[in-house]
């Protein structure tokens, strides 16, 4: 038995420690929001956070996320001000790369939350969509970067 925390839940999975956190996620704790896209690291679709890394989930096994902090897109409840900009934008066209999307916009808004466009480009570079909503999605990510910031206490409304 492998100890995790996923979405701020204790879980405890009998899995090979060379398991894909993919197909724990998917197959033993049944949370399909995380997608199989390449299986090699290359589209971002499997993104989770691993204690707010965003990584890849099709290539990180079940022993090195062990006793670790998993957040997956069910774990931001909709509520993430990515989430709301995704949809104030209208991002999402086939909506199959978005959870790997968001996931990565939202480890890079905890760590930068600030970003210049640039910044953006650069971080979300490794996801890929093939409905061509780059510019949407880039536009969302600042937008919630900016609501974030509004957001901040201290800040004058």
């Amino acid at each position: 038995m492998v100890a995790l925390t996923i979405n701020g839940r204790p879980q405890n999975v009998d899995a090979p420690d060379d398991t894909p956190l993919l197909w724990v996620i998917r197959e033993q704790l049944k949370m399909t929001g995380t997608k199989f896209g390449c299986g090699v690291a290359q589209c971002g679709a499997c993104t989770v956070h691993l204690d707010g890394e965003a990584v890849r989930s099709c290539q990180t096994t079940l022993k090195s996320a062990a006793g670790r902090k998993v957040t997956t897109i069910e774990g931001l409840n909709g509520q993430h001000p990515v989430q709301k900009a995704w949809i104030e934008e209208q991002v999402a066209q086939c909506g199959y790369c978005q959870s790997g999307q968001i996931m990565q916009a939202a480890a890079l808004l905890a760590k930068n939350p600030d970003p210049t466009p640039e910044q953006v480009v650069d971080a979300m570079d490794g996801n890929l969509c093939r409905c061509m909503s780059y510019v949407r999605i880039h536009r969302a990510v600042l937008k919630a970067a900016s609501q974030m910031r509004a957001a901040r206490p201290g800040r004058p409304t």
